[in-house]
């Protein structure tokens, strides 16, 4: 902040000294060339005599505050690259070196709240790590998908230190020496690389577990970010709501089922006691339609809990795409690739029949459900279309989970089976809707077998 009041600038004030030193020195000849008229040589050594040491002091005495300053600045910015910010400066005069000290303390302020704001980041980030139930490892140097898990520990927060060490802790120890003492599932884990699931224990001691990796380069060297988390009480909670939803469906549909069907068993029963048999061949067909129904249903739920390893074989996709319409109807789209498709075909056939069926359901006209089936890179791309009503978000974001369903009758287990099925075969599966309406199920599977899609 620049001072008010009177100012004099550095320039006046050395023009000042200057024509001052100059004038006495003016004023000296003068005096001595009237003393001394025949002599000029005299006049003017007596005068460099007289003037020299004056100016010098002078200068001196005017230039030693301004060289003090200077080392004085050199300290603080010394300071301030250590990371000192505390220092500030002071200077008397109203000058352009008050300007320029004003600056300079005033960037000391501004760093020195700068690095205090800092410092509270800092702890409030250092607080919340500490206390997350998430356990955070920082490992530099660290070899993963090698069979062994090494590394040094840079940064272990409190809930590492109680997993891996019992609360003792860990910054500078190696991993594979904190290791030596935990589960065979974490080493293991840690190990093989990526991310995942890993259980530790036994029985009722088993803990679950998921594992997180992030790696990056930090002043040239590598370090590797893990995080575990403990899963076993949100997997146990959500294991519980699971078949509480599943007990509700499948007794919605046991009663669904069985109160028609005693009623029809007690109505037939009625009817022969009186004789009245014309409505019995009736009453049995809707017996035997109920029946069918429910063994459907119950079906689906083993086919979904029992679904076997894929058994991969090469399939022409001409006689797989024509057993597929002998069942349901589609338009084909584009040609089919002239690979054969390394699928478990039953598995394959009952997920299409699934996605067909959900399409037909959708609303879209018949002739606008259509399955298109190419190849991309090293995948095949099954796409089964539609133009029906689409999914609203929340659903899209629900569709695949097991047991959800929108439809009044529905099961929930299309849908679900379908992506077992895609994941069983190292694929995955998407939705998406369409453009102009309608819905887009996509299964990217793996060309060949052995291979994983990107």
């Amino acid at each position: 902040m620049k001072r008010h009041g009177f100012r004099l600038s550095l320039v006046t004030r050395w023009s000042a000294l200057v024509g001052t030193l100059l004038a006495l020195g003016m004023l000296i000849a003068l005096g001595l060339d009237h003393l001394f008229p025949e002599h000029p040589a005299l006049v003017f050594v007596i005068c460099l005599v007289a003037i020299v040491p004056i100016a010098v002091i002078t200068i001196r005495t005017q230039i030693q505050p301004i060289l003090s300053l200077f080392r004085a600045l050199e300290g603080t910015v010394a300071s301030y690259r250590d990371g000192d910010f505390s220092f500030s400066l002071h200077w008397p005069q109203n000058d352009e070196l008050a300007d320029l000290i004003a600056a300079h303390n005033d960037l000391g302020q501004v760093l020195r709240e700068q690095r205090l704001g800092l410092v509270q980041r800092e702890l409030l980030l250092d607080t919340m790590v500490q206390n997350t139930p998430v356990a955070m490892l920082l490992v530099t140097d660290f070899a993963a998908g090698t069979g062994t898990a090494a590394g040094t520990i840079v940064y272990a927060n409190l809930a590492a230190r109680q997993l891996l060490s019992e609360g003792r802790k860990l910054e500078g120890h190696g991993l594979g020496d904190i290791l030596e003492t935990a589960a065979p599932a974490l080493k293991e884990a840690l190990a093989r690389g990526g991310d995942g699931l890993f259980t530790a224990g036994d029985g009722e001691d088993e803990e679950v577990y998921h594992l997180a990796r992030s790696a990056f380069t930090l002043n040239g060297r590598r370090h590797e970010l893990l995080l575990l988390r403990h899963l076993t009480t949100e997997l146990r909670r959500q294991e519980v709501q699971t078949w509480k939803k599943v007990i509700r469906v499948i007794s919605h549909e046991l009663n669904n089922s069985l109160a028609p069907l005693a009623s029809l068993a007690h109505s037939g029963a009625e009817l022969v006691r009186r004789g009245q048999t014309e409505r019995l061949p009736q009453i049995l067909q809707t017996i035997g339609e109920r029946t069918r129904h429910l063994e459907t249903f119950i079906l689906g739920y083993a086919r979904f809990a029992k679904l076997p390893a894929p058994r991969l074989e090469a399939r022409p996709w001409g006689v797989f795409v024509d057993r597929l319409a002998d069942q349901v109807p589609f338009r084909l789209l584009g040609d089919l690739p002239q690979e054969p498709a390394w699928i478990d075909a039953p598995q394959m056939e009952q997920a299409l029949l699934n996605l067909l069926k959900n399409a037909h359901e959708s609303g879209s006209r018949p002739e606008d459900v259509g399955l298109q089936v190419r190849r991309v890179q090293e995948a095949l791309r099954i796409d089964v279309l539609d133009r029906g009503t689409g999914m609203s978000d929340a659903v899209l974001t629900n569709a695949l989970v097991p047991f959800y369903s929108t439809k009044r009758s529905g099961t929930g287990l299309g849908l679900a089976l379908a992506r077992e099925i895609a994941e069983a075969h190292g694929g995955r599966i998407s939705l998406s809707n369409r453009e102009g309406g309608g819905l887009a199920v996509t299964l990217i599977l793996p060309a060949l077998p052995g291979t994983h899609t990107p």
